[in-house]
């Protein structure tokens, strides 16, 4: 755990710590009672609606959104993002929407970047309305990824998110998008879910100062919050998916479990990576460490893997997917569209 507390302090600290711990557990306690009040409702409502999935060999087309996993001209991992891969795999024609730094929506967790809501679902709107944008909605499916910055620092995590604000508007948030485009004529849509971000080095318990946080925290207690907004998160988003699928005629909707891949390649990293160093799932290919409230756009002190490296680390950066990671979830989300294999893929419609 990073503790940079002085000895004086560290009794009232830790008990403010332990009163945040139990406010938080307070608070996912309500929000996993609110998922079971609505399971049963739930599991009705969609226990009538046939799942199909896609069409075999129909999709053309890729529409993606969200944030700098997604982004592919400020890439989060400094080189080619997932969708250029998934469309070369799977002979899709790219369209990309996402970027860096977004959240769903500025109202709820305000940062400095074209969010889902005010900015890319009104580009993409735009482009269609004067007729720049011209897709058979068969023949092509929307993908979103996003939650990374809604969750973390600056947000939700650090009580950052505007006032009244929980997990339940931010997930809320997210699912709308399925809505919001399927209003416009979208039929098909697979909904990325959020990785285990406590296994980033940002919000591990086993953590070090870095370009995205310089000041004074207490690494267990981030760890554990992150792991129940993430888990909790991805067991909303499920569940308001599922009570659309009835009132949503001839959509498909998948969820793409992130969650449970990244999962999967931290425990058997041999089976994912292939780089020509030692396989790593914790350290990053670039780690700058950084000084207690250094600025954050000072260099730090960087260490960086280089050439086919790189292709043994999960981790870019403190915070972003490698590459190599990129070119996983690229082959598993072109498999569940062209139904090779639907591992990581759940159709719900």
């Amino acid at each position: 755990m990073w503790d940079c507390r002085k000895n004086g302090d560290r009794f009232l600290l830790e008990t403010t710590i332990e009163a945040m711990l139990k406010l938080h557990m307070a608070i996912l306690v309500q929000m996993y009672a609110k998922i079971s009040s609505l399971l049963w409702t739930f599991s009705l409502l969609y226990a009538v609606v046939p799942v199909s999935g896609l069409v075999r060999g129909r999709i053309k087309n890729l529409v993606t959104f969200g944030d700098s996993y997604t982004d592919v001209v400020n890439t989060g991992d400094n080189g080619t993002a997932w969708p250029v891969y998934a469309a070369e795999y799977g002979s899709f024609q790219l369209f990309p929407f996402a970027k860096s730094g977004a959240t769903c929506s500025n109202k709820l967790t305000n940062r400095p970047a074209p969010s889902l809501i005010e900015s890319q679902l009104p580009t993409y709107f735009s482009s269609v309305e004067n007729g720049s944008l011209m897709l058979d909605p068969d023949e092509t499916i929307y993908a979103l990824w996003i939650g990374t910055n809604d969750l973390g620092r600056a947000a939700l995590l650090t009580g950052n998110q505007e006032q009244g604000v929980s997990l339940v508007d931010v997930i809320e948030c997210a699912v709308s998008w399925v809505s919001s485009l399927y209003k416009s004529g979208a039929r098909n849509f697979l909904f990325q879910n959020i990785i285990p971000l406590q296994k980033t080095i940002l919000y591990s318990d086993d953590t070090y100062l870095n370009h995205y946080w310089t000041y004074p925290h207490n690494a267990t207690e981030w760890s554990l919050f992150m792991t129940e907004l993430t888990t909790t998160g991805n067991a909303l988003s499920k569940l308001m998916l599922q009570s659309l699928v009835p009132s949503l005629k001839g959509a498909h909707i998948g969820i793409f479990d992130s969650h449970g891949l990244f999962s999967n390649i931290i425990s058997n990293p041999a089976d994912y990576l292939n780089g020509t160093a030692p396989f790593s799932v914790k350290t990053p290919i670039k780690s700058c460490i950084f000084e207690l409230n250094e600025n954050v756009n000072d260099t730090g002190n960087c260490t960086l893997a280089i050439g086919t490296d790189r292709d043994s680390f999960l981790w870019y950066d403190e915070l972003h997917p490698s590459e190599q990671a990129n070119r996983i979830v690229a082959r598993e989300i072109t498999k569940g569209i062209l139904h090779e294999s639907e591992e990581w893929v759940d159709w719900l419609s």
